[in-house]
């Protein structure tokens, strides 16, 4: 009985070695942990129970009966992140550089099956190579069967993927269908073709970070949700967001304690909006205002910065926040802040998160490049959103709420349940000046008479009264107590119910 207990610590200590102290050493030489200290980062600490430690691949082809690894390159199982559960799955790169063979992809599909039975989010850790290329179409299928598994728990649990080193090929389809995807500066990649396969294709001459590092995917292409600088920072990132997020669609966001006052008033947001219109002011200090000790996890930080996202906290409870930002272009709507509005204000529906719109958008921004490239449809994604949200939703306009943005902005109209404005809104289909200037055409050459007309204008129209006695507008609150207002707003709405209609699904354009 001792040897064979012995022999089996022996096969689980060779297991845990992965490809051997040689490659772990490499993997460290460039900064990265290996698969299973990840793993050890993420979890609280003793909680991961490990699934098919000794599996191992059948490809005979290519001499690769002499190349096997307990585990074969990925690790799998369970563990828990602040007492909640989660299935976890990490690539081991120094196992045949992780790439993915049948039963690599077998033991992904496991745990990713037995997550949504139970109810519980999946972390994946990509480390990869891609396809094993000794195995050909079945490592093809294992993909495949992933990519399938993932659209089966869209929506039903919370998928978050870190992209921890290579991820090129089919294996980025994977990731770029989960909920949200994070990457390591400097050490982590994604794309379809490589810099090899571009230069001979195009002629294009770009290195692996340029085509598809961290800064590519989280300022240009919006593939990624954000990007940390180690695998250490990355870990500990995903361990702060997990804990705003349900496990799964049929519960709710965790609730945890809070120290900050409900009834709490914030002076300095009674001055927060500039004498002039035109002036600009950061919509970041509203935000951290409103949330229950500043707490604020964004989302896409570095992408369409002209829009916010992210989750705070109120009253301990999660809450999304979508907020236009008048410190860079004013605001404005644009193909680039729908797509990401539009995304973000889908997984919190999905997951039963209630919805923040902070209002000041002057508009769509207008320009051939914008047109050309169909602001129509994509606008109409976050239109689209917005509208078929049930979960409680409340907006504050701060200042401008122009034409079709102003709809757009979670508006009374296409489904938000409470709409408070600041004394400073401005609710018109434009503004006063382009206003006066088409009402009044026949006194463009007048500029004092126009200068008049435009200042009756704002008087009449530039304010949030006419909206508010139309009912559009719930209250005409002081900017200090937005913090109270919100917070009793959603505190309102918490058995909020809304019976969907009988379909098989809708048809977002996407």
């Amino acid at each position: 009985m001792l040897a064979t207990l012995q022999q089996l610590e022996e096969r689980r200590q060779s297991a845990r070695l992965g490809g051997g102290e040689r490659r772990i050493e490499a993997q460290h030489k460039k900064g990265k942990l290996t698969a299973r200290e990840r793993i050890e980062v993420l979890l609280d600490a003793g909680s991961f129970e490990e699934y098919d430690m000794f599996v191992n691949h059948r490809c005979t082809d290519f001499g690769m009966e002499e190349q096997k690894y307990a585990g074969d390159g990925v690790v799998t199982g369970w563990g828990t992140i602040n007492g909640r559960q989660v299935y976890v799955f990490s690539q081991d790169f120094t196992v045949l550089g992780g790439s993915l063979s049948e039963t690599h992809a077998q033991k992904i599909c496991k745990i990713m099956d037995m997550a949504a039975r139970n109810g519980a989010p999946v972390i994946g850790l990509n480390d990869s190579g891609g396809a094993r290329i000794q195995e050909g179409v079945a490592s093809l299928a294992g993909y495949a069967e992933v990519f399938r598994r993932n659209v089966e728990a869209s929506g039903v649990i919370p998928q978050i993927s870190v992209i921890m080193g290579p991820c090129a090929g089919g294996a980025v389809y994977s990731p770029a269908m989960t909920d949200f995807i994070f990457m390591v500066r400097d050490s982590s990649y994604m794309f379809v073709t490589g810099p090899d396969v571009v230069k001979t294709v195009t002629n294009e001459i770009v290195t692996a970070e340029e085509l598809g590092g961290a800064t590519t995917h989280t300022k240009k292409s919006s593939v990624a949700d954000g990007a940390f600088e180690n695998d250490i920072e990355a870990l500990e990132n995903i361990r702060l967001l997990f804990d705003y997020l349900p496990l799964n669609s049929k519960e709710k966001p965790p609730v945890r304690p809070f120290y900050d006052d409900t009834e709490r008033l914030d002076m300095k947001l009674d001055t927060l909006i500039p004498d002039s219109s035109t002036k600009p002011y950061d919509m970041k200090e509203l935000i951290l205002s409103v949330a229950d000790e500043g707490s604020f996890f964004e989302i896409k930080e570095n992408f369409a910065k002209n829009l916010i996202t992210g989750f705070i906290r109120i009253e301990g409870r999660t809450v999304g926040v979508v907020a236009n930002q008048p410190m860079v272009l004013a605001g404005c709507l644009d193909i680039d802040t729908a797509r990401k509005g539009a995304r973000f204000v889908r997984f919190c529906d999905a997951f039963n998160i209630p919805i923040l719109t902070l209002v000041d958008v002057p508009g769509f921004l207008p320009g051939t490049s914008q047109e050309y490239n169909g602001v129509i449809i994509h606008g109409s994604k976050l239109l689209f959103a917005y509208s078929e949200a049930t979960v409680p939703m409340v907006t504050v306009i701060t200042r401008k709420a122009y034409g079709g943005a102003y709809d757009v902005m979670a508006s009374k109209h296409i489904g938000a349940d409470v709409n408070y404005a600041w004394p400073t809104a401005e609710i018109a289909v434009m503004g006063a000046k382009g206003a006066t200037e088409i009402l009044h055409r026949s006194h463009l050459d007048d500029k004092e008479e126009i200068a008049r007309l435009t200042q009756e204008y704002e008087k009449r129209f530039a304010n949030p009264f006419i909206a508010a006695e139309r009912g559009f507008i719930d209250e005409v609150i002081m900017p200090h107590s937005t913090r109270k207002r919100v917070a009793r707003a959603f505190a309102a709405l918490r058995n909020k119910k809304v019976e969907n209609r009988d379909r098989k699904h809708d048809t977002i354009p996407l």
